[in-house]
């Protein structure tokens, strides 16, 4: 989509405010994250004057006392602008904050609401701004990062199905408060921001000020190394896939061309890898030592580091990303015709139709976890073994066996192990033609 006009034209907003929001990628709908704060409302205004059709979403967090004034201020807002508002109410209070505080779980609730709502290429503005950048570059090296934490915000990013922009990176606050005031607009102020139980807040008001006093262009130093580190982590992330491609297999890293690496090397592709599943990623550091144990373990061991929703495991010669997942209900009916979802399995009873046999009954298929002492054949010829002994022969880990979906088919009596999650399937219900005359299938969700 172009920039186009707007009823809106507010005179005299500079170059500096108007060329970033004015010039921006191609897009199919445009939002503005818009709190009623001083930076976010400026975006709004400045937005409205070069697009048309913005739409500004404002995410209530309900945890201040001014919370209903705040939303019907951008009610308002929007009214006198001509600008639709999305309205997102978020329950921030009950939330497990974790690591990062009432802060970071309302930040969390934020973007997630800014996800829901982004569809297919929408791009949403954020009114961040230079100190901004700084603040966050400042309170990542006190907190302890490498070249990712010190690259700060990028200027863009994915975000769901849409696109994340913050066009004003490079402009300072002082700067967009001078043409706020100039312009009489209006704006809230969160009573939080001046709290400085806040790391962040006591970084604004109690740091910074003096460090842009003794050297007045920090803002621009800082947005240097910011950009420096972001093209050092571009080529960790760069080695990192290379890597991969030696040493994953089917999912996993293959032990030997792993320990293989550096320190420095192992430590880059676990981050990536921790990345590129979805979880967050923690501080490595912390893992060093742990690592080498989990290398050097006998090979008769099964050692394990935990991460938030996840584990790093390893088994025979692979290391492994495990899900933190609970073990399903005991048993289930598969119900043709229906998709029973049994952990990252997926499992499916299809008829196989003919002109001879239009209708067929189905029999009765139900699924479980290993209860202990199951035995399977693998073809009507040979004796049953057990499932245990199977398993290890296949290599499956032992964090997977409790999980596996086991179905059976009940009748006349008997129960008979026809499927082992993915690994096997009873030559009966499997093929183009299955004798049973239904076909089972399960299917597991790609890593």
């Amino acid at each position: 989509m172009k920039a186009g006009g707007n009823a809106i034209q507010p005179p005299g907003w500079p170059d500096d405010l108007l060329g970033p929001v004015c010039s921006l990628p191609e897009y199919t709908r445009l939002w503005v994250a818009f709190s009623g704060g001083l930076d976010s409302a400026l975006l709004l205004q400045v937005a409205a004057a070069c697009h048309p059709d913005v739409t500004a979403l404002h995410v209530n967090h309900q945890l201040q006392p001014n919370h209903e004034q705040t939303e019907q201020f951008c009610r308002d807002e929007c009214a006198r602008l001509g600008v639709q508002l999305v309205v997102e109410r978020v329950d921030v209070a009950l939330a497990n904050t974790g690591a990062g505080g009432l802060e970071g779980a309302a930040r969390s609730a934020r973007y997630q609401a800014f996800k829901n709502r982004l569809g297919d290429n929408d791009l949403i503005l954020m009114a961040h701004h230079g100190d901004d950048q700084a603040e966050t570059v400042l309170f990542r090296l006190l907190r302890g990062t490498g070249v990712h934490g010190l690259a700060g915000m990028p200027g863009t990013r994915p975000l769901g199905r849409g696109w994340l922009f913050r066009p004003w990176l490079e402009v300072s606050r002082e700067r967009l408060e001078q043409m706020a005031r100039a312009s009489g607009m209006a704006w809230v102020e969160d009573p939080s921001n001046t709290s400085l139980a806040f790391d962040r807040n006591y970084l604004r008001h109690s740091v910074l000020p003096g460090l842009k006093s003794r050297w007045p262009g920090l803002l621009k130093r800082m947005a240097r190394t910011a950009r420096a580190c972001g093209e050092s982590e571009w080529l960790n992330q760069r080695l990192a896939e290379l890597q991969w491609r030696s040493c994953a297999d089917a999912g996993r890293l293959k032990l030997e061309p792993f320990q293989g690496l550096s320190g420095a090397e192992q430590t880059n592709l676990m981050r990536w890898w921790i990345h590129r599943q979805g979880w967050r990623v923690p501080a490595l550091s912390d893992w060093d030592k742990a690592l080498q144990s989990m290398l050097n373990a006998g090979e008769d061991r099964v050692p394990e580091i935990r991460g938030e929703g996840f584990s790093l495991r390893r088994y025979r010669a692979h290391l492994y990303l495990v899900p933190n997942l609970g073990v399903p209900d005991s048993t289930a009916d598969l119900v043709p015709g229906r998709i029973l979802q049994w952990g990252p399995w997926r499992l499916q009873l299809v008829p196989k139709l003919s002109a001879a046999n239009p209708k067929i009954t189905p029999p009765p298929i139900r699924v479980s976890t290993r209860q202990g002492g199951e035995r399977l054949r693998l073809a009507a010829a040979e004796p049953s073994r057990a499932l245990k002994t199977w398993l290890q022969e296949q290599g499956v880990p032992p964090w997977e066996r409790a999980l596996l979906p086991l179905v059976y088919r009940h009748g006349q009596g008997i129960s008979e192990l026809i499927a082992v999650g993915d690994l096997w399937c009873s030559e009966q219900y499997s093929g183009s033609a299955p004798a049973a005359g239904w076909r089972l299938i399960v299917e597991r969700d790609c890593d």
